[in-house]
């Protein structure tokens, strides 16, 4: 019998659905707060907690030591390090149908970057298309990249919207006075909300092209026991949030119950406006962004399973005839069937730089996929995160997280230690099994 060694010291509800997972597994392993050199280990923790050099040592022992993250798999996970896997990924897969689910992006250095040198950029700027600036920056000390990420997300922190040169410049400025300003106000509290970001915070940045007609749909229409429906409905723009697990090398699975996230206020499409003296002012991003974390004071208002949303009405273009369609089960199967190979052809696409992702066979992990729906129903790579925020799900919805947990100690964990099977070997790509779709299966030997 194996034993397993469970940190989350952050992330309680992890912690929560971790345990819950190992209990279900017959028997249930012992709970450790240090590994037994004498047994087989499993570190289901945070990264940072996870003695990485001892998996890596372990990794061609049979069912020996099994740890809850990838090592390396920056290739996903830092935005600039997947604009850059992407981009190689499709100048060599021209036919591939990732191409048609990812943004037109430009991934760079700031304190290497003069504008007039991103000439791509530039020109597309002279179009007047919008886009949305995205800046990697480490607002904590601790430094997980899941920690990265979220340090940004909890309060917008750096993400813009322009569609000109003038106004990229203005960001760029804004950047700098806010690391002015808090050179001066050091002192000050701290805990003061605002989406400001320094650029001492900021060296990576992604630049992505801003989706013109996203998918709109009122959340409210699809009314839980504790909504009232709408009259009349307002559409909102939404994200989804699909998990994936990762197992080994490399079996690829998305959980069948995909989150809809969608904004605070009903959509508006982007106007630019100046100020007096004609320099571009800052875009009112409320109903553009679908970030949970920007909604804390809401709970899960604006939280629904995309099963859910079947039957609403589909409030995308600008004439209202056309709103008497519905969202069907067909609609939904089409946007699932098209998740499916886009995490495939991520995941082909991640592992051709084996530098930065590297999924050995003693590894398995979650990650959250962010998808946009455009109003034909073209499904849009956003980004891929580690560590999921998954306490943002909300209570309503927090057993379809125990499915998932539970699905991922019997498909990753049991089968490890098992000494008669594989994890995966037999289960054939586009079958569903404990709530789970596998998307791809590749056998790499890392």
């Amino acid at each position: 019998m194996f034993s397993a060694t469970v940190s989350w010291p952050t992330a309680p509800v992890t912690k929560s659905l971790v345990l819950d997972a190992l209990n279900a597994i017959e028997p249930p392993p012992p709970v450790l707060d240090t590994p037994d050199p004498d047994r087989p280990t499993l570190f289901w923790s945070t990264y940072d907690d996870i003695d990485h050099e001892l998996v890596h040592s372990r990794r061609d022992v049979a069912a020996s030591i099994l740890a809850s993250s990838y090592t390396f798999r920056k290739a996903l996970i830092r935005k600039h390090f997947l604009s850059r896997c992407l981009s190689f990924y499709l100048a060599k897969n021209k036919d591939s149908p990732l191409r048609a689910a990812i943004e037109l992006s430009f991934a760079d250095e700031l304190d290497e970057m003069l504008l007039d040198e991103l000439y791509e950029l530039g020109q597309a700027l002279d179009k007047g298309r919008w886009w949305i600036l995205k800046p990697q920056v480490a607002l904590q000390s601790a430094c997980s990249s899941s920690t990265i990420y979220r340090g940004m997300a909890d309060r917008g922190n750096g993400v813009r919207m322009f569609n000109s040169r003038d106004a990229l410049t203005r960001i760029f400025e804004e950047f700098e006075e806010a690391e002015s300003d808090e050179e001066e106000e050091n002192e000050e509290d701290e805990s003061k909300a605002s989406t400001a970001v320094v650029t001492s915070q900021l060296r990576h940045f992604v630049i992505q092209e801003y989706l013109p007609n996203p998918l709109l749909l009122d959340p409210l229409e699809a009314a839980t026991s504790i909504d009232t429906k709408p009259e009349p409905l307002s559409g909102r723009k939404f994200h989804l949030r699909a998990y994936c697990v990762a197992s080994g090398s490399l079996h690829i699975y998305l959980f069948h119950k995909i989150l809809a996230l969608f904004s605070a206020v009903p959509y508006a499409s982007p106007t630019a406006t100046a100020d007096d003296d004609g320099d571009p002012l800052p875009i009112d991003l409320g109903p553009h962004l679908t970030n949970t974390a920007l909604q804390t004071d809401r709970g899960d208002e604006n939280v629904r399973l995309l099963d859910e949303l079947v039957g609403c009405h589909i409030l995308s273009g600008p004439d209202p005839a056309e709103h008497a369609r519905e969202f069907t089960k067909t609609d939904m199967q089409h946007i699932l069937d098209q998740i499916v190979v886009v995490l495939a052809e991520t995941f082909r696409a991640a592992v051709q730089m084996p530098t930065h992702f590297q999924p050995t066979s003693n590894a398995f992990e979650l990650f959250g996929i962010d998808l946009l729906v455009s109003d034909t129903l073209q499904v849009t790579l956003l980004e891929v995160n580690a560590e999921p925020a998954i306490e943002l799900t909300g209570p309503r919805l927090h057993w379809i997280l125990r499915d998932l947990f539970g699905a991922m100690g019997k498909v990753c964990v049991q089968p490890f230690f098992a000494s008669t099977s594989v994890p995966g070997t037999t289960w054939p790509v586009g079958e569903t099994r404990e709530g789970l779709i596998k998307c791809l299966d590749l056998d790499l030997r890392m």
